[in-house]
């Protein structure tokens, strides 16, 4: 994949320049040495830099490390840190971008982090390119083993708690946390799961301090963040952006109804809404921003990705299991010209009773998508109703995976 930057005002941080991979020697000439310091500096820089993570909830990322070293120290074992590169989000290719193109830089980052809560067991869970990334890991001196695993494809794969149970030898399967994986998490140790992107800002900021990663981004929300984008007609494309940029500066959006913002457990917006928006950690989620034509219905693109997350439950809890194929298939009637009855009522009243009660976030995530759908594609709601569809181009446009 090849990364392409526009006008940002920025060089790019993350990803090695001409779209070819970075091997050991010409990592390090880019970046020079890398720094670990002392644990307690580590998490003041981390903290001073205003770090959050780039896997979906923009957690700050200093009080993310500083409660598994607390585990640590509470409970005496060592804790594991384990870098998520699984990326199950399917119109996501950040991650896989960055792992094929900056896997050293990701691996810096992720040696940060052992050291900065003490861990002594660190790894790297990756869908593709685990030879690859074995390659790279085995040509480094580095204080922690890294060991790379391969996940399976899946949309949950990378949820924290089906990641931590994988790599412990179980089924990647996401289970309730409590107590979370920070306390309990590989082989019943403090476990510290981190999203690659995250990891490889990390590694800047052990290098060059936090005053230098806030010379990106705004004062609330400093440095970039990569993005992959989809526009009609064109390949999907990865860019690093500084948080704050206007988004129709990364995507056009003349000639467009709605954009996606975050993926599949992200949220639709009116394109006209969309144009005032400024790249945001809060709606970034996996980091996906994908523009909807006029020319397409956003009820049937909806519909299509309401059906794939279904599927891809665990089903392991009742939101799960019957909540989200019930909504799904309510959706498919919406999507549908025709009478919707109580459809839409039915939808928001599921919405309420799966919020919040699953075994992790995949129907909270759901729940998210739908609502913003209703509000966003409400005029086309309308004339559904009436047994019309505004779309004139019935081809699919979101990818979304055949099922096996």
């Amino acid at each position: 994949m090849t990364a392409t930057f526009p006008d940002l005002h920025m060089s790019p941080r993350l990803l090695a320049p001409g779209g070819a991979p970075a091997d050991l020697p010409t990592h390090e000439q880019r970046y020079g040495p890398l720094r670990h310091g002392d644990p307690a500096a580590l998490l003041r820089s981390v903290a001073e830099a205003g770090l959050t993570g780039r896997g979906g909830a923009a957690f700050p990322v200093h009080r993310k490390l500083a409660a598994v070293a607390e585990a640590a120290r509470r409970t005496g074992r060592a804790p594991v840190v384990v870098a998520n590169g699984a990326e199950g989000e399917p119109a996501s290719r950040k991650d896989k971008t960055l792992l094929a193109l900056s896997p050293h830089l990701v691996l810096d980052g992720l040696q940060v982090a052992a050291r900065a809560v003490g861990a002594g067991e660190a790894y790297l869970a990756a869908e593709e390119g685990v030879s690859y990334l074995e390659s790279a890991a085995a040509h480094r001196r580095d204080p922690v083993a890294v060991k790379v695993v391969r996940l399976p494809r899946r949309f949950l794969s990378g949820q924290a708690s089906a990641l931590a149970r994988f790599v412990g030898g179980a089924e990647a399967l996401p289970t309730h946390q409590d107590p979370p994986v920070r306390e309990r998490g590989v082989g019943r140790a403090p476990t510290l799961v981190q999203n690659v992107e995250t990891l490889a800002h990390l590694a800047l900021i052990a290098r060059y301090g936090p005053d230098w990663y806030r010379t990106a981004g705004t004062p609330s929300q400093p440095g970039s963040a990569l993005c992959t984008l989809h526009t009609p007609g064109s390949q999907p494309r990865v860019v690093e952006a500084p948080f704050g940029m206007p988004l129709h500066r990364l995507v056009p959006l003349n000639g467009m109804s709605a954009v996606l913002l975050g993926g599949y457990h992200g949220t639709w917006f009116p394109a006209t809404e969309a144009a005032q928006l400024p790249l945001d950690a809060t709606t970034m989620g996996a980091g996906v921003i994908a523009t909807l034509p006029t020319t397409r219905c956003g009820l049937t693109e909806t519909a299509r990705v309401l059906r794939y997350l279904a599927l891809q439950s665990a089903g392991q809890c009742g939101p799960c299991l019957n909540g989200l194929p019930r909504m799904a298939a309510a959706f498919r009637t919406l999507a549908t010209p025709g009478p919707q009855s109580t459809t839409r009522t039915d939808l928001a009243r599921w919405s309420g009773l799966v919020e919040g009660r699953g075994a992790c976030h995949h129907p909270d995530g759901t729940v998210r998508l739908v609502r913003s759908a209703l509000t966003t594609f409400a005029p086309e709601l309308d004339a559904h109703a009436r047994g019309l569809c505004t779309a004139t181009d019935p081809t699919p446009l979101l990818p979304v995976p055949q099922e096996p």
